[in-house]
């Protein structure tokens, strides 16, 4: 069987969470980010980017 190769994104909370709504609280939680300078891997899908979209002026997508 071939190997498909997935592509990973990974994602790095660059602001805090204070003052925030709970709505964007929700969904950095939801991608496994609990602490500041925290990077997570994830496979690049539509929903993670999505989710990427709605924070994105507090995460960063590191190389």
């Amino acid at each position: 069987m071939a190997d498909k190769k997935t592509n990973t994104v990974k994602i790095k909370l660059v602001k805090s969470l204070i003052g925030t709504p709970e709505a964007q609280r929700k969904v950095v939680r939801a991608l496994g980010i609990t602490k500041r300078n925290q990077v997570v891997e994830h496979n690049e899908s539509a929903t993670i980017m999505g989710m990427v979209r709605k924070v994105s002026h507090l995460v960063e997508i590191v190389k």
